[in-house]
């Protein structure tokens, strides 16, 4: 006769099949989860808590649901919200709550070489419905949001909308990305002006009525990381997250999810069971977090990797691989697939970290330039927080929107330095303060040319002997 422990190792185990074995669900009791059953929840969960952590921290800075928030100015250093922005795009961020009714967005034409509408929810697989490499953008249009639960509407047309986006949630990110042509300044104003124009409404409210009551939501409280979600209060949020959540019955990473916590009591739609979730050690389960999320932030820094694995990151369902959502959801919530961007790591020539106390020089051929058809940029902050370097020029990155000059040849070089070197363009300098603190140098390139983006290599740091002191 099998007991507890063999019940719940064997849903663990067989994952999908677990869903169907028998009608008695097992209760276990703290601690007897084995470090591999541990290990597992953790992983299948991680995509959940980093975007539930993302998307309501987002959805509070605007002051709620169902709000549109443009950011009409380029990031600068005081930006502390997030690690790695970028100063390159301009972002309209919408916050959607989908539960009582669809929501309509009026989408505005932009005027920029470069826009995209990223839409993902608490599943993290990310959908880019609008892109100006498809032709988007190229009239006002209005596009509806409902996901599988919204009340009373189930997909069918409505006169006047163009497009109609089922999403995987209830609560979802919607956020424009638009190349702002900064070195333009007649044009970079317009774009400001357009980006003011996006208008959310519901689908009672473009009807003519009134927005449809919310309804009381009780959201568990976020973390300040996602550590803080698995140590503290992860089966509450995975309760939340699965209520809220569209399953697909056939798709493999769906049911693992599903497997893994129903013998802890957590099932969408139903009631969570306390004492079943007992069975987890907060403590145990952060560790096991911290630990997974130490080691993917370590994959980034291999080199290669990054740009080996571009064009499986930031996919929609179906092609996307659990341990590629377990890696994009601790480096970086909330990016765009390969066919839109992509973000090659720049490593040094002798393989150790950068570090202000010296000075680094990027420099590419003509022939060596970024595989980009829209743009491209090199970003610089320290690498502990992923902030961007203060100063007084306010200068972060080399650029076509942040400002760069080419040689005669068609090349570049890019300074990181203290002071500016002597005959170096003000716009491929990037200051640094002279200091014991680890760097880092980001790369983004916008509609990448992916076959050449595959046999292209990208440029490293070398440290400049005799820098500037």
């Amino acid at each position: 006769m099998k007991t507890k422990r063999d019940l719940i190792a064997g849903i663990m185990a067989v994952g999908i099949a677990a869903l169907g074995c028998g009608t008695s669900k097992p209760t276990p009791e703290r601690g007897e989860l084995t470090d591999e059953q541990v290990e597992n929840l953790v992983r299948r969960s991680y995509q959940y808590v980093a975007m539930y952590n993302v998307t309501t921290k987002g959805a509070e800075k605007l002051g709620g649901w169902n709000r549109v928030y443009a950011d009409t100015q380029l990031k600068d250093d005081t930006t502390r919200e997030i690690a790695r922005p970028n100063n390159d795009t301009l972002y309209i961020t919408c916050s959607l709550d989908l539960r009582k009714d669809p929501v309509i967005l009026e989408i505005p034409v932009f005027g920029s070489d470069y826009t995209s509408l990223m839409v993902t929810a608490y599943d993290h697989y990310v959908n880019i419905p609008l892109a100006t490499r498809n032709g988007d953008f190229q009239r006002p249009e209005k596009m509806l949001f409902y996901s599988a639960r919204t009340e009373g509407y189930h997909g069918e047309p409505v006169d006047g909308v163009d497009r109609v986006f089922e999403a995987t949630g209830d609560f979802v990110s919607a956020i424009f990305r638009i190349m702002p042509h900064a070195g333009e300044p007649q044009r970079f104003k317009k774009i400001v002006e357009h980006m003011k124009e996006v208008r959310l409404r519901t689908l009672s409210e473009y009807r003519g009525g009134q927005a449809k009551p919310a309804g009381d939501v009780q959201f568990p409280p976020v973390g300040a990381t996602d550590a803080d979600v698995f140590g503290t209060n992860l089966p509450e949020v995975m309760q939340f997250v699965f209520d809220h959540t569209t399953f697909d019955p056939n798709d493999a990473i769906d049911q693992g999810v599903l497997a893994a916590w129903e013998p802890l009591g957590v099932e969408p739609g139903k009631a969570r069971d306390p004492e079943a979730a007992e069975a987890l050690d907060g403590a145990r389960v952060r560790r096991v977090a911290e630990r997974v999320a130490r080691t993917e932030l370590a994959r980034a820094g291999e080199a290669g990797f990054l740009k080996d694995n571009a064009q499986r990151l930031f996919l929609p369902k179906g092609p996307m691989s659990l341990d590629m959502l377990v890696f994009q959801s601790v480096f970086g919530p909330i990016g765009m697939p390969a066919s839109e961007a992509v973000y090659p790591a720049i490593t040094t020539t002798d393989g150790a970290p950068m570090n202000a106390r010296n000075d680094y020089v990027i420099r590419m051929t003509r022939d060596e330039m970024p595989p980009a058809t829209v743009f491209w940029s090199v970003t610089l902050y320290d690498l502990k927080n992923g902030f961007f370097i203060p100063n007084d020029r306010k200068k972060y990155s080399v650029g076509l929107n942040g400002g760069m000059k080419l040689d005669k040849d068609g090349g570049i070089a890019i300074h990181i330095a203290a002071q500016k070197p002597r005959g170096v363009p003000e716009e491929n300098w990037l200051p640094i303060e002279r200091k014991d603190e680890d760097i880092d140098a980001v790369m983004r390139l916008y509609v990448p040319d992916l076959e050449r983006f595959e046999t292209w290599t990208p440029p490293r740091a070398e440290k400049v002997a005799g820098g500037s002191k």
